[in-house]
């Protein structure tokens, strides 16, 4: 009994172990794909800040190369003279753009325009670095700390080039760096620059400003700054999970107290773009999934375990109870029988559910063919004065061809027999289109002529469209266009959609049916276009038995969008109408193009 107790509490003991490892590795997942994600949100932000930053300082920066060759300040950089004129310039330009300064300065370094006037004729600029490199013929590029207020500037310095080539002087800009990072203020992420020494120059946080980690190791900065003016950045621990960097900070309630941190170089200013991100949530989120992997665990346990107990215990009794094991085959043979009696039910409502799809496909398929039958209906009036216009001109020109035969003129009986010929193919050709319009389709999708289903569509309501004196707008292509489809089906919905047009614009004093083919990439569009009334209700015109004609006007079920719904969704297409803008409707059938290769 003793054994039996120590080795339930060993099974228990690993369990547990097991869980707790499980659960860990759980939050270990959960905290690094929440991390990642959390990466590339915080990536864009700080890509976002950084190109604000550098989009800003740009502009000062292409400013200053514009003035290097202003002809009101070269001639002053060459030969010397009047400072006014170039003093009220750099003025006007300051103004405009928000510098601090403009500066002209020549060689030497002295000021010969500026501004703000008062420094003109000052030497300070003479041995910067930045002014050293525009004398070199490159853009100097410098920030820093100046003046008792301590003004955190940016300096561009631009060289001005003589005719001849040689450096003549400098255009210097100086730029407040408050107005620079007065965009990013109020943001909701923490975002900071930070400089060769380490040292934060520019923050939407105030607090992070002059805050200075360690300096980057092997690169040179004529950066300095005054004494007591920077500060340790906050307290930070930093931890590295995987390839994540993240903070723990202490430094108030405007800063996360775990933060994913996140660096960009922007080597173009000198600086050093870094976030840090809120991780706190994603690590509650990792702890919770943690927590719930470990609970579900838990109570996977005990139920096993409970379980277990319950078949320890039935083991026992039925080890003791012999008579509660016949019991239990009688239990299970009856449990049997009922199972095999649900078997044949499930069985026959399965056979039930097969007859149902079959008489479903019937009663759709039926649909489909009353849907035609219905559209010759509509369409018997026009296609007897069809026929029947050819039949009184065959009788007329067989009178007069035995007329002049009578008279020994075979010649134009001759003609008479000809122009009987073409009117017999004529009727030749209405007949067949009706007769494959009609025929019952029994082939699935294959290659379809498309021009060939709409030239036979348009040959059947030929008669209809002359006598309503309706244009037709529709260019056939030269060549056949191959889609996926089947032809019989694909002419039921053509022609329902040219009869609803035609429907539409019945009595109106514009009556234009425009048709186009056009090709995009894998998928044909066929459009139909009216100059009708309009759909009243587009959200249920592929409704069944839902008709927009008016009481009197021709007749239908309702069932000729639907239809022609059902018959595209069965080729893979799509079928789309809508309103057009000035009255009328257009309706557009999208099919599978077949490849010429395919085609071939």
């Amino acid at each position: 009994m003793r054994s039996v107790k120590f080795g339930r509490t060993l099974a228990v003991t690993l369990y547990l172990l097991l869980v707790l490892a499980f659960a860990a590795s759980i939050g270990w997942f959960a905290l690094r794909d929440g991390l990642d994600r959390l990466e590339e949100g915080a990536r864009a932000d700080l890509s976002l800040a950084s190109d604000q930053l550098t989009g800003q300082l740009q502009r000062y920066r292409e400013l200053a190369v514009l003035l290097a060759s202003h002809p009101t300040l070269t001639p002053l950089a060459a030969e010397g003279g009047s400072a006014e004129v170039a003093n009220a310039l750099l003025g006007k330009e300051a103004d405009s753009t928000g510098s601090e300064e403009i500066m002209l300065l020549d060689r030497t370094g002295k000021v010969l325009a500026s501004s703000i006037g008062s420094d003109v004729g000052s030497t300070d600029q003479a041995g910067t670095l930045y002014f050293k490199r525009a004398m070199q013929g490159t853009i100097g590029f410098h920030h820093g700390v100046e003046g008792a207020n301590r003004q955190r500037i940016f300096l561009y310095a631009v060289p001005v080039f003589s005719q001849a080539g040689p450096v003549m002087g400098a255009i210097v800009i100086r730029l407040d760096a408050e107005k620079v990072e007065a965009t990013s203020r109020g943001e909701a992420q923490n975002v900071f620059f930070t400089d060769a020494l380490g040292v934060v120059f520019v923050s939407n946080r105030g607090e992070l400003l002059f805050g200075q980690r360690e300096a980057q190791a092997g690169v040179a900065s004529d950066v300095s700054y005054p004494v007591g003016l920077t500060h340790p950045f906050p307290a930070i621990v930093a931890h590295q999970f995987g390839r994540h960097s993240l903070w723990s900070i202490d430094a108030g309630p405007y800063l996360p107290s775990l933060a994913l941190h996140l660096t960009q170089a922007l080597p173009v200013v000198d600086l050093t773009g870094e976030i840090l991100l809120d991780a706190t949530p994603t690590l509650h989120v990792a702890e919770l999934q943690a927590a719930t992997a470990a609970a579900l665990c838990v109570i996977f346990g005990a139920l096993l375990f409970v379980v277990a107990e319950r078949r320890r215990a039935l083991a026992l009794r039925l080890a003791t109870e012999a008579r509660l094991t016949a019991q239990l085959e009688r239990n299970v043979a009856a449990r049997t029988r009922e199972l095999s009696t649900a078997v044949d039910q499930l069985r026959d409502e399965v056979a039930e559910r097969l007859e149902a799809e079959a008489a479903l496909k019937k009663a759709q398929a039926d649909l489909i063919r009353a849907g035609k039958l219905s559209a010759l209906g509509q369409m018997s009036a026009g296609i007897s004065h069809e026929l029947n216009q050819p039949l009184m001109a065959i009788r007329s020109y067989a009178e007069n061809g035995t007329a002049f035969i009578a008279r020994g003129q075979p010649e134009i009986a001759g003609e008479n027999l000809d122009r009987i010929s073409d009117l017999a193919r004529r009727m030749g050709r209405i007949i067949r289109n009706l007769r494959a319009f009609a025929r019952q389709e029994v082939e699935g999708v294959s290659d379809v002529d498309l021009v060939g289903v709409i030239d036979a569509v348009l040959e059947i309501t030929q008669t209809r469209m002359t006598h309503e004196e309706v244009t037709l707008d529709y260019s056939p292509p030269s060549s056949p266009v191959m889609v996926r489809g089947g032809e019989v089906r694909l002419q039921q919905v053509v022609l329902n959609l040219v009869s609803n047009a035609l429907d539409a614009m019945a009595g109106r004093a514009d009556r234009r049916l425009t048709l186009r083919i056009v090709a995009e990439g894998a998928t044909t569009r066929l459009s139909v276009r009216d100059t009708g009334a309009g759909i009243a209700e587009p959200e249920r015109m592929f409704d069944p038995f839902y008709s927009t004609k008016e009481v009197g006007q021709a007749e239908g079920m309702g069932l000729g969008l639907s239809i022609s719904y059902a018959i595209i969704e069965s080729f893979g297409g799509t079928i789309a109408g809508h309103n057009v803008e000035g009255g009328g409707a257009e309706f557009t059938v999208g099919l599978t193009a077949v490849q010429k290769s395919e085609a071939a």
